[in-house]
């Protein structure tokens, strides 16, 4: 997003300049594109095994397996990537105009267009239905009785405002991604044909505009916490409170001190220190 903000925001394009910028700016710009998704689809996961019903399976949802699991998916994407480091280049696509671009080579760019196609497309699929799935177990939670709901939720208010969030990531991801999904089948689709000036200006305003929109994803996920999470809401009220120097008990502690108050003056509380 930083990058992007100089490239489209200011023209500035350091990255045209310096092999090792080309390098870099590339390979990170692949790496959190897939990181991001990923760690979405595990915390989506993550969601659908503390809703399961059966006991065994809600242990599985852990800190511990948490993070060994976004170490282990963060390792795969950047060895998976490593090959931006060596393809990547400064190359002369016109006359006197030089970029930073993948390696020219037909294989190549047909692999990367078509690579992130795929990516795209699969992390949409997945979040949509484990979605599914994690709404599938709320549903069965809610229609049971009344007195079985406390022996099998373990899910607290929180659990389920964040299952909201996720399934509206979900969605916003989706929603994004298939524009620049588009745009890499259409360049795979034109590569061939040859290039006239209105198909480059076409082709430069669409990388141009799907970029941008794409980058949305990225930005989203604070306004789809506010919007659709009570507990957020209150947290970053809590932590403006703080920065303003206006520090204040936090509502579930009053909560706390306020059942403490009541529990000492409840009748027979002075006798039974008493007897104590």
């Amino acid at each position: 997003m930083l990058a992007s903000i100089f490239i489209y925001g200011y023209n500035i394009t350091l990255q045209n300049s310096s092999v090792v910028l080309c390098k870099v700016y590339l390979y990170v710009a692949f790496l959190f594109a897939s990181v991001t998704p990923s760690i979405l689809i595990l915390a989506s996961i993550d969601r659908l095994l503390i809703s399961s019903q059966n006991v065994d399976t809600r242990l599985y949802s852990s800190k511990r397996l948490a993070y060994f699991s976004i170490s282990i998916s963060t390792a795969f994407w950047i060895a998976f990537h490593l090959h931006l480091l060596i393809k990547a280049n400064i190359v002369e696509i016109y006359p006197s105009i030089f970029v930073c671009y993948y390696d020219l080579s037909t294989t190549y760019v047909n692999y990367i267009f078509y690579s992130v196609m795929v990516m795209n497309v699969s992390f949409s699929i997945l979040m949509i239905i484990l979605s599914i799935l994690s709404f599938k177990n709320v549903r069965q939670i809610r229609i049971l009785p009344r007195q079985q709901r406390g022996q099998i939720r373990t899910m607290k208010k929180k659990d389920f405002q964040l299952l909201r969030c996720l399934f509206v990531q979900g969605i916003v991801f989706t929603f994004f991604s298939m524009f620049i999904t588009a745009y890499y089948t259409y360049e795979a689709a034109e590569r061939d044909q040859i290039q006239t000036s209105w198909n480059e200006a076409i082709s430069t305003f669409l990388n141009n505009l799907f970029s941008f929109i794409y980058n949305i994803t990225f930005c989203a996920n604070f306004y789809v916490f506010v919007s659709f999470s009570k507990a957020f809401r209150q947290d970053v009220k809590q932590l403006v409170r703080k920065m303003f120097g206006k520090d204040t008990i936090a509502p579930r502690e009053e909560e706390a001190n306020n059942g403490e108050n009541i529990n000492s003056k409840a009748p027979g509380a002075n006798s039974t220190a008493i007897s104590n």
